[in-house]
């Protein structure tokens, strides 16, 4: 409403001085227009710069998230710095346990991303912030602007367990390769078979009348221990490099 009342005040004016021949009225309404013509202006100016009539909203979501590794052994967020210094990064996930593509937030300079330890569920909590209307008569003078709902920022605060891991892209893939080489491989079954033996060992010294299944849930507790430090060993490694 506001572009319409700087249009007619300029319409007006000109007609008012133009076309009236009481030049003491003529001169009046010319002023009076002129006038509302600068505060039209300036009101534009002020919404348009300042955000005059508007105010920051918030939207709050939240989205289990699921490791962007396939291997149960080593849950992780990746991320990918944006620019050389580091200031930005984009995280990828997965929003479920059997998606086959993966999810990352907004590669913009007006997302935050923060990473948060956490005893509760993997989740990413978004925050957007928007610019609304104060109230209708603030939208009803500066609607035809068109920045209602206006996009300002968002925060996400990204919540992980303890034993997930967050690496860069180049950090991931030097440990999908390190842990498919066919050395690490063969080092950690001989280490690994060593210790599994020793855990059994060890549980059957405190229990001698162990049964075969008891047995066997040893072995698997065991196995996945071991697994579990190697794969911590091996990105300790990655991140030292």
């Amino acid at each position: 409403m506001i572009i319409i009342t700087l249009i007619l005040s300029v319409v007006l004016a000109f007609v008012f001085y133009v076309y009236m021949h009481n030049r003491v009225l003529s001169n009046i309404l010319t002023v009076l227009m002129i006038v509302i013509m600068g505060f039209s202006t300036l009101f534009i100016v002020k919404n348009d710069h300042d955000h005059y009539g508007l105010h920051n909203v918030t939207q709050t979501t939240t989205q289990k998230i699921y490791s962007a590794s396939p291997s149960k052994q080593m849950p992780m967020v990746i991320y990918q710095s944006v620019g050389t210094a580091d200031k930005h990064r984009v995280y990828v996930y997965k929003t479920s346990a059997d998606a086959k593509k993966t999810a990352h937030t907004k590669a913009k300079v007006t997302t935050t991303n923060v990473v948060k330890r956490t005893t509760g569920k993997n989740r990413i909590v978004t925050t957007k912030t928007y610019r609304e209307y104060k109230n209708s008569t603030y939208k009803f003078w500066f609607g035809l602007a068109g920045n209602g709902h206006q996009y300002v920022k968002e925060t996400n605060t990204i919540y992980l367990n303890k034993n997930w891991t967050v690496l860069s892209a180049t950090q991931a893939k030097q440990l999908q390769k390190l842990a498919k080489s066919k050395s690490f491989q063969a080092k950690q079954k001989t280490a690994a078979k060593a210790y599994v033996q020793k855990q059994v060992m060890a549980a059957m010294t405190k229990n001698p009348s162990m049964s075969a299944a008891q047995r066997q849930q040893v072995i698997k507790q065991a196995t996945a221990a071991y697994q579990a430090q190697a794969m911590q060993q091996l990105i300790k490694q990655v991140k030292q490099n």
